[in-house]
């Protein structure tokens, strides 16, 4: 750390937080990559992928914290010897020190649009059209069955309907309503 003993203080500064932030940062990005960190990113969200908090994410991370202080005192460096008014380099730095809390934000945020949840439920079939596999008894009178693809994968599920007619197989039906994992249907 000699080569600061000639710098301003102001400067002096800067490096001072630069080099142990960005050290603690290449740690933190590598055990991210091998898998010691954890995997968290420090968003608050639920098993349906909703915000659990009034805000999506927390502000107050040591993860933030170090995007900050990375922004932060980089900035100051890079613009030292670019401003006169110090007090316009410190707005500048602290500016910057934001925008890296931002974009990190945003890149979380996408990333967690990523995950994707394809569990079956049967409730995602309502409104739906299917195929009838088994012919469909008249007047809730016995099950039938139908084919119906949901997320993209077919499922092959019991079915009854209203209608005073049976629904015979190869029919096209719509999903109107789920009552006991048995699906009410009618003919389209």
């Amino acid at each position: 750390m000699d080569f600061l003993e000639n710098y301003e203080p102001l400067l002096k500064a800067f490096w001072y937080i630069a080099l142990p932030v960005s050290i603690f940062f290449g740690l933190q990005t590598i055990m991210t990559f091998i898998g010691l960190s954890g995997g968290e990113t420090d968003v608050d969200m639920d098993a349906d992928g909703n915000d659990t908090g009034d805000m999506p994410f927390e502000i107050f991370t040591l993860r933030n914290l170090i995007n900050f202080l990375l922004g932060f005192s980089w900035t100051g460096i890079s613009l030292y010897n670019k401003f006169e008014n110090k007090t316009v380099l410190i707005i500048i730095s602290v500016l910057v020190g934001v925008a890296f809390v931002a974009v990190f934000f945003f890149l979380i945020k996408q990333i967690l649009k990523l995950s994707e949840d394809n569990s079956f439920k049967i409730e995602n079939t309502i409104n739906k059209t299917a195929d009838v596999y088994l012919t469909i008894p008249e007047s809730k009178s016995g099950k039938g069955k139908v084919q119906i693809s949901v997320n993209g994968s077919f499922h092959e599920l019991d079915a009854m309907t209203l209608s005073t007619e049976k629904i015979s197989s190869g029919a096209v039906i719509k999903v109107i309503a789920v009552e006991n994992n048995i699906l009410i249907v009618e003919k389209l």
